[in-house]
């Protein structure tokens, strides 16, 4: 076999070290070596021939592989489980420090400081620990840290001799009472009570207890008022939800705003919409919300409560429930008036305490009340026999009394009167119904009186006139103890026979019964 020329690497001994003198991305040195073929294909000539390029490119690498490791003493690096170790060491070391430097930036200068010393990773060959770094780990002695309160054991003292201490003592108590403040609802600010080694008398700690509850309860009736109440022009969710409702299934077309605001009941104006087979919706109707808050029922149960028609229901019912009775109670009464031809509003549906009655009054102007009109002395007159012929019907035909008539509950409308607000009207077997149709009676007298009205009645004359009743008493004192007496007599009545039947004496009128 031919020789063939082939060009080798070799280091020049004469020029100095072999990296000063042989650079990898150099021009090829001219020097070359003659070697058979099979030289060049041996695997020991090569791999002799990579250790010189490599030797001669980087000798600071074996420059370093031959002295000791930097990290260790002669470290044997030719095991994968050493340098795996040491590689675990060194990012342990990393994540340590950044666990501390999220404890500083978070604690900052408080005194209440939370630690990371649960997720550190403490390595056993980890072995060049400073002072400052041992210092985040020696957290039993931290002086911003407040000692919990020693608990008592079961026998109820702890010590000996002289050193006893009972669970009564002052310190004990004091302590104790300052941690149990943390019970408390977290809207109550308590403060670093424990911190600061506060200690709480038995009657401060119970003062401060039935506070933090009376403002616990405080706040939660505040939240119901705010998102369950009718406000004073406004609805709360679920009454704007049952408006909702109305205006989707097409019962209303819109609701265009507030007319009238009550003391029980605020009135919103809307347009009718599509009427139904079994209904007749009216143009233009009046919806009446009747207030969910109960600070203006307080003092009106007593119209409810004591009428036969509503009194087993009265018992059995929550506050909030009487509301929707009391809205209830409105159209049974506007219904007898309506059945009775007694100009007052068309009761169109009820929804819980959502009245829908049609609007008394053109173009969204609601008719004015009879002490806002100015009527001649024709008019004046009109309106009142018209008045005393309603109150007649209202008492004999729908067996009822308005029990709250005056110029502020009657419109002026088409040259007549018409009657609103009947919620609180009761029917005269109940216990103060006389009572309160002679109040219904002064209220009336005197609005005529004052209006040049010569004709009109006096509230006891009116009274006999609307009741039927013949009363001859010759002063007012006198009559009212007579209607008490009726009063009574009708109840004892009712109490014993059990039938609502009225007992009062008339010319000619038959006995009213309850429907």
């Amino acid at each position: 076999m031919d020789s063939v020329g082939v060009a080798a690497a070799a280091p020049d001994a004469g020029q100095g070290p072999a990296w000063q003198s042989k650079c990898p991305w150099g021009a090829p040195s001219t020097t070359s070596i003659s070697c058979s073929l099979a030289d060049v294909m041996s695997e020991q000539l090569a791999k002799e021939l990579q250790l010189e390029e490599e030797n001669a490119a980087f000798p600071e690498v074996v420059a370093a592989a031959e002295g000791p490791f930097i990290t260790g003493e002669n470290i044997d690096t030719s095991s994968d489980l050493m340098l795996a170790q040491m590689l675990q060491m060194e990012f342990d070391r990393e994540y340590d420090a950044q666990l501390r430097r999220e404890e500083k930036k978070i604690n900052g200068d408080s005194k209440v400081s939370i630690s990371f010393e649960n997720y550190r990773k403490v390595h056993p060959y980890d072995s060049d620990s400073s002072e400052d770094e041992v210092d985040w780990q020696d957290t039993r002695h931290d002086p911003y840290r407040a000692d919990k309160p020693t608990t008592t054991p079961r026998r109820g003292f702890i010590g000996k001799g002289k050193d006893i201490t009972t669970k009564h003592d002052e310190v004990v108590c004091g302590r104790k009472n300052t941690a149990r403040m943390e019970n408390f609802a977290p809207e109550f600010q308590v403060g670093d009570g424990i911190g600061m080694d506060l200690k709480l008398s038995n009657q401060v700690f119970n003062a401060l207890k039935q506070h933090a509850y009376s403002e616990e309860r405080r706040s939660a009736r505040l939240h119901e008022k705010k998102e369950h109440s009718t406000a004073e022009k406004a609805v709360d969710p679920k009454t704007r939800l049952l408006l909702y409702k109305m205006v989707n299934s097409g019962m209303l077309e819109t609701i265009t705003g507030c007319i009238s605001t009550g003391k029980e009941s605020v009135v919103f104006h809307a347009y009718g919409g599509n009427a139904t087979e079994d209904k007749v919706i009216p143009p233009e109707c009046a919806i009446k919300v009747f207030k969910t808050t109960l600070n203006e029922f307080k003092n009106r149960d007593k119209y409810i409560k004591d009428d036969y028609r509503f009194k087993d229901r009265f018992s059995k019912l929550n506050p909030r429930k009487i509301i929707r009775m009391w809205a209830e109670k409105e159209m049974h009464n506007l219904t007898r008036m309506q059945n009775a031809g007694i100009p007052c509003p068309q009761v169109v549906i009820l929804k819980k305490h959502v009245l829908v009655m049609s609007f008394i009054g053109q173009d969204q102007v609601p008719a004015p009340k009879l002490k806002d009109v100015t009527l001649s002395s024709e008019d004046m007159k009109k309106a009142y026999y018209q008045i005393l012929n309603m109150m007649q019907q209202l008492y004999r035909e729908c067996n009822l009394v308005h029990a709250d008539l005056s110029e502020y509950n009657m419109l002026w409308h088409d040259g007549k009167v018409w009657l609103i607000d009947v919620s609180q009207s009761v029917e005269p077997t109940h216990p103060h119904g006389l009572e309160f149709l002679f109040r219904d009676c002064r209220n009336v007298s005197q609005f005529f009186q004052k209006g040049g009205v010569a004709e009109a009645l006096n509230e006891r004359e009116l009274f006999n006139a609307v009741s039927g009743l013949n009363i001859t008493a010759d002063n007012e004192v006198d009559f009212q103890a007579e209607i008490e007496a009726l009063e009574k007599m009708n109840e004892d009545h009712v109490q014993n026979h059990g039938k609502k039947l009225s007992t009062f004496s008339s010319d000619g009128d038959p006995p009213i019964y309850d429907e």
